[in-house]
This record gives structure tokens, sequence and C-alpha cells, in this order.
């Protein structure tokens, strides 16, 4: 893969072929577009091909708490194929509700005429980052220029060249290897490439599996910000889809603020569904990475009105940015295709009833004695000094 790869090039015709494929091949995803109304079965599905991670814990929660019980129906949580555009591709053929792209990955959805909306903003910091082999990083990434970087998914383009573009970067003198899920990064420590895209959570999870790196931190160093959940947009000109995604995303705003509260439960949680991601990276390792991302999620929320909230100016920033980059062909308004409807609902919960679920879940011993306000001193150690 070379530096003129464009995630927006691909036809509808051909964009929909693929999709297509995707669904004969991925059978376990539920759909939404064909059931009774309002669903039958909701379905989510991840952006990276897996959900043994951290990262969603605010679904975990909700569902280990409760607060899905309401919805009446199943929800469905599926990993996709590793694809990076896959999580966009199913909710538009109607075999997924809600996808999780980033905000580069959105924008290839809109360019290809999908005909969806973000309508929670999950990301509102940037949660992508830069990863370097040890003494080879810097913080000045006009350097990068001449350089490789090394991307676990071609899609993932859409997500580095705006970053880097507001760094003054000239993105079309960098070079951009896919070397695959989950390789990029074994890549990388291999001597391959120069950089390997990586992101808040997942810093943590690489170090249990051996991969210490240094990092230049979007979440301390980028205007930008982080992945969106994304549905049809005729789902929310339907009132009784539109009461079912208010009170779904209640259920997500509950547990991350359950997690906020108490992120040591939250690593518990998480764990008792991926006993495998527990032996890999253990209690204080799943704490770091449940931080980082919150961190993300949560943003400054004196600035939000409420978990998922839109800040419309900084998406039209995005956009028009994108536009400028050439990643799309047509300037977007925020206002057509980002939403703040669904988040007044979504965060009207019974907060002492969260705070006293997170006050008293019973912790285990190993994750009782982890010192949260240690692993916070040292969140950021990872990043390139000077």
């Amino acid at each position: 893969m070379n530096s003129n790869f464009t995630p927006g090039g691909m036809n509808r015709r051909t964009f929909l072929q693929v999709s297509a494929a995707g669904v004969v091949s991925v059978t376990a995803l539920g759909g939404g577009s064909a059931q009774a109304e309002p669903y039958s079965k909701f379905t989510w599905i991840s952006p990276r091909g897996t959900i043994e991670v951290l990262d969603d814990y605010g679904y975990h929660v909700a569902k280990k708490m409760g607060y899905f019980d309401d919805l009446g129906v199943e929800t469905d949580f599926q990993p996709g194929p590793s694809d990076g555009t896959a999580t966009v591709k199913f909710v538009d053929v109607g075999q997924a509700d809600m996808g999780f792209p980033s905000p580069g990955v959105f924008s290839f959805a809109l360019e290809n005429g999908m005909k969806l909306k973000s309508a929670f903003h999950m990301g509102a910091l940037d949660t992508f980052s830069l990863a370097f082999r040890k003494g080879e990083g810097t913080n000045d990434l006009k350097t990068l220029e001449g350089k490789t970087i090394l991307l676990g998914s071609a899609a993932w383009q859409s997500i580095v060249d705006p970053m880097l573009a507001v760094q003054g970067v000239d993105v079309t003198k960098v070079k951009y290897v896919e070397a695959g899920w989950p390789t990029w990064a074994t890549a990388l420590k291999a001597g391959q490439g120069d950089a390997a895209l990586g992101w808040e959570g997942l810093r943590a999870e690489w170090i249990g599996t051996g991969l210490d790196f240094e990092y230049w931190l979007g979440v301390k160093n980028s205007p930008l910000f982080a992945n969106t959940f994304v549905v049809r947009s005729e789902d929310l000109d339907d009132p009784d889809k539109k009461a079912f995604l208010e009170k779904y995303l209640r259920g997500w705003a509950m547990g991350l603020e359950f997690a906020y509260l108490n992120p040591r439960a939250a690593v518990e949680i998480v764990f008792e569904q991926f006993p495998s991601l527990a032996k890999n990276i253990g209690p204080e390792l799943g704490t770091t990475s449940i931080l980082q991302q919150i961190a993300v999620f949560r943003g400054d929320m004196d600035k939000r009105e409420g978990w998922g909230y839109h800040d419309m100016a900084a998406w039209q920033t995005f956009f028009d940015q994108i536009y400028a980059l050439g990643q799309i062909s047509n300037p977007v308004k925020a206002t057509d295709v980002c939403t703040n409807a669904l988040i007044p609902a979504a965060n009207d919960y019974d907060m002492a009833k969260v705070q006293a679920d997170a006050d008293g879940y019973k912790l285990s011993d190993a994750l009782a004695a982890i010192d949260v306000d240690d692993v916070k001193a040292h969140l950021y150690d990872q990043e390139v000094k000077g």
C-alpha cells in the first residue's frame, strides 16, 4: 500500500458488493432493518475484528448491571471482520444496527453515499497515537515525511492523514504499509517501518504482550477526536426506533458513568467476560487501559452536555479539514450527519443508583489491591520525552 491510497475512492457499486460478501461470510450477525418494529434484536458491531478488549467496557458494565433490561429485546455484540470499514458497511446494509467507526471511516461511509448519522460521540478526545521503537520517537511529526507508518488495515489511513495534517505534515510524503491485524505492532517491534498507529487502552494491552513502545500521544497533542456510534438515518426518523435508541444509549451512558466512578469494577466485569484477556494483561495493566480510555470518552465534561455529546464546531472543523485533504469530494455540514437529539434522554438516568452500584461492587482481592491514584500518576509514562 502507498500514500496514494484513498478510502473514499471505492465506488458505491463496488462498496455494496464487498459488503454483501461480508454479510455472507459472517453469518452470526443479526440484522435490524428487515425485522419487526422497532428491533427484534439490536446488533452493535466493532471496528476492530475482535471484542476481546477493554475498550467496550461501557457495554459489558451495562449488561452486567442490568442497564439494558428495559429494552425488551436481546442486545447483540459482534466483532465483525477486521477490515476497518466493516463497522459501517454492515450497518448500511442492515446486518448490524450500530457501528463504531473512527471519524475518518465515518467520512468514508458518507463519501460512499451511505445514509448514516453519528448519534452518540464516544471519543471526545483523540485516542489515536503513533508508536515508535524506544529511542526512536519524536514529538515533531514533520520528521515523518519520507518515513513509513504501519497500519493494521488500509482504511486506517483515513485516521492518520488528518492527525498528521493538523501537525503540519505533508501527508503525500508519508508512506503507509498495511501490516495486518494484529501483526502491525509486532512488525514495528521487529524493525519494520518507522512508526505504527496505536490508541489509548491498546497501549496498556500491548505491554502485556511484550510490546513496549514510546508514543506521540494524540490525547495530549491533537485537537481532533475519536470514534463515534453511528446508526442508519432512517432509524432516527422512526419514532419507535428513536425511542429504543434513547434507551439503549442510556444503558451505555450508565455503564460509562459506573466505570468512571469505579474503574477497577469495570475491569473486573470485562475480565469475567474474557478470561484470556485477564490472563494476558492482569489487574494493573487492565486498570491502566480502562483509565486511558475513560479520559478519552469523558473528555472535558464541563463543556459537554453528557455522555455522547457532539461538539458540532469541532466536527465541522474536522469535515472542513478532510475536504481540504481530498478525503471527501464534497463539503459536509456537521449538523446534517451528527445529531445530539438522543443525548438528553440517554443521560436521563438515576445517578444515585449508578453511584450506589459502583460503590457497592465487590472487587476481587487482586483488583482491590490496585492503587488507582498511583496508576493515574503514571498513565502517560510512555510519552516521548522532550
